[in-house]
């Protein structure tokens, strides 16, 4: 949110303070000594002199964490090119002249120099890829509004200097990586990849192999060695030293290894989350930690660690948790036109205490996961799926399992060509239906995530995919800023009306507080083309009901709910609910309503 934000009119604001000295020694100690035993107390008086340059790294004040005008842009620094100009200033400008006060924020995906998986496999922690721009470009975005940067923690580039330290056998890399034994049995091993685990390399000790979750070029890093861990803590501070208020651990749950064991959401792992969390309240305050986990749901929500805690206590773990369960949930609802499991999964959600919240997305740089819908959709709903997206120009990427044989892990399209159509296939609601897809969004409890491809509708890239050989490059183009903006200036294109009606949607939603991020949910009983959310009460009796079809059909709108009391209109500027004859029972195809009710 955006430093001159005022606090919500009717939720009190959360307060994000600072922990004291004392509470987080025993905070870190505790932590540490659940991850490093009895070196503990060593790597704490290492921790506690590293944190001793950081503490200018704090924001001028602790705020509040969020409100409803909290809404992000999730974009690459190059999304956006024109001619020779950084690309950084390009994107700089671009939200300036066409996004102002939109977005509170925006997450910059890896600016960093870097060898593969479009940054992803990262060279240099603490430079700015000079394709991109520098550091004061990076700093000029996070002067105008909240920026959110990746601590891609898991693993490094090999064509890193670490790594390179290590083929030499030479500090300080020569430690920093996992050595493995080829003839260990690495079976039981999650694997988000189907490409092998151990990779090897030539050495000046000769060939060894090395533990790589992802890609022979992605090596993972070793948190053993604690050395690791206090140089990612200072690579963390450095980042909120730039500017940086949200901090996104990327493929955090793969980070601890243990043989014999899944190497998935190890208790380790949690431990770590928990003391990078306890350094960012300590050294700065109201800077917010998201984990990006990309499995199924129950899964997913461990790492808000609320299972740990006791009644009076404090959350303590991420702040925010991505819900990867939302975007192929909802392709599967709006091409079925049948709402039913959206609606089970959203009743099933629950109440989380002030500090925690979700994050909201249908689209990524990533494709669209599938292991999500694990326990949400029988198999063949999820074949269906696949098979559709596969009609509508998407590929789908596989992992490994520990039986030897792939299942699918994501499709790759992007989230417009997605929703082209219903199962019957192509047909003229592509715009509509994919507009659905984005308000129903914004209403959900949490904070939205817009990605850039998604405010410009753009169509599958298959010529990024030649290019590149990759198939996640579908949903990554390049726009030359020339050309979108002749597209969003010109009359009937699709990517004119998805960016203003997206633009007027979310400046609507951040005026409106039912849609803060701890405003309470409750998902209504309706029929399975509709789906209905009230959003509060607030403790003044505000409430907002976000009623949608998700549909190729008119559906009946027979809430009790409109029945109760006199209704005003979010999307017509708070004009009085007052729909003409033919349409007070029912809702037209993908329509959607966000109703509003203030107790006089």
């Amino acid at each position: 949110m955006a430093n001159d934000d005022p606090a919500p009119r009717a939720l009190p604001p959360t307060p994000a303070g600072a922990l004291d000295e004392a509470a987080f020694v025993e905070r870190a100690r505790a932590r540490l000594g659940e991850v490093y035993g009895e070196r503990t107390e060593e790597v704490l008086r290492r921790l506690l002199t590293l944190l001793s340059h950081h503490h200018g790294a704090a924001h001028a004040a602790p705020r509040p964490l969020w409100s409803e005008r909290d809404q992000w842009l999730i974009t690459y620094g190059d999304t956006l090119l024109d001619g020779e100009r950084p690309p950084l200033e390009v994107l700089d400008d671009f939200l300036d002249e066409r996004l102002s006060n939109t977005f509170s924020g925006v997450h910059v995906l890896p600016f960093f120099p870097w060898s593969s998986d479009d940054g992803f496999a990262v060279v240099h922690y603490r430079e700015v890829n000079p394709s991109l721009g520098d550091w004061q470009d990076i700093r000029r975005l996070a002067d105008k509004r909240d920026l959110m940067v990746d601590l891609v923690i898991n693993h490094v580039s090999r064509e890193s200097l670490w790594f390179v330290d290590y083929l030499a056998g030479t500090q300080p890399g020569r430690d920093y990586f996992i050595e493995m034994d080829p003839t260990t049995d690495v079976s039981q091993v999650t694997r988000p990849r189907n490409s092998p685990l151990l990779v090897p390399v030539s050495t000046r000790r000769g060939t060894r192999h090395v533990w790589a979750t992802f890609s022979e070029d992605q090596i993972d890093l070793n948190f053993a060695n604690p050395d690791v861990l206090l140089e990612f803590v200072g690579i963390m501070l450095y980042y909120v030293e730039q500017g940086a208020r949200m901090i996104r651990l990327d493929a955090i749950a793969y980070l601890w290894k243990e043989i014999g064991t899944a190497c998935i959401h190890l208790p380790q792992t949690h431990a770590i989350v928990r003391l990078l969390r306890a350094i960012l309240d300590h050294v700065a305050p109201g800077t917010l930690l998201i984990t990006e986990t990309n499995v199924p749901h129950r899964e997913n929500m461990s790492y808000f660690g609320l299972e740990r805690l006791g009644p009076d206590d404090t959350p303590d773990e991420a702040h925010l948790i991505y819900q990867f369960t939302l975007p192929p949930l909802l392709v599967h609802t709006l091409t079925s036109g049948d709402a039913t499991a959206l609606k089970t999964w959203a009743s099933g959600l629950p109440t989380l205490p002030a500090g925690c919240s979700y994050f909201n997305f249908t689209a990524s740089h990533d494709g669209i996961g599938v292991r999500a819908l694990e326990g949400l959709l029988p198999q063949h709903e999820v074949d269906v799926l696949l098979e559709l997206m596969h009609r509508f120009g998407g590929y789908v990427s596989m992992k490994a399992n520990p039986d030897g044989k792939d299942s699918p892990y994501e499709i790759n399209i992007t989230y417009f060509d997605a929703l082209k159509g219903t199962r019957r296939g192509a047909d003229a609601w592509q715009v509509e239906r994919f507009l659905c897809s984005q308000n129903l969004l914004l209403a959900l409890q949490g904070i939205p995530g817009i990605y850039f491809h998604s405010l410009t509708a753009t169509l599958n890239d298959h010529e990024g995919v030649e290019r590149s050989g990759h198939l996640r490059a579908i949903n990554r183009r390049h726009w030359a800023r020339e050309e979108l903006d002749e597209l969003i200036d010109s009359r009937s294109t699709p990517t004119r009306e998805a960016f203003f009606s997206l633009k007027r949607r979310l400046k609507l939603r951040a005026g409106e507080p039912c849609f803060h991020p701890e405003a309470p949910q409750r998902v209504l009983d309706t029929p399975d083309g509709l789906f209905a959310v009230e959003r509060g009460p607030l403790p003044d009796g505000r409430r907002l009901l976000a009623i949608y079809n998700i549909s190729d059909k008119r559906q009946p709108l027979s809430l009790p709910e409109l029945a109760d009391g006199e209704w005003r209109d979010v999307l017509k500027n708070g004009a009085p609910y007052r729909p003409r004859p033919e349409e007070r029972d029912i809702l037209r195809p993908y329509r959607s309503l966000w109703l509003v009710q203030t107790p006089t």
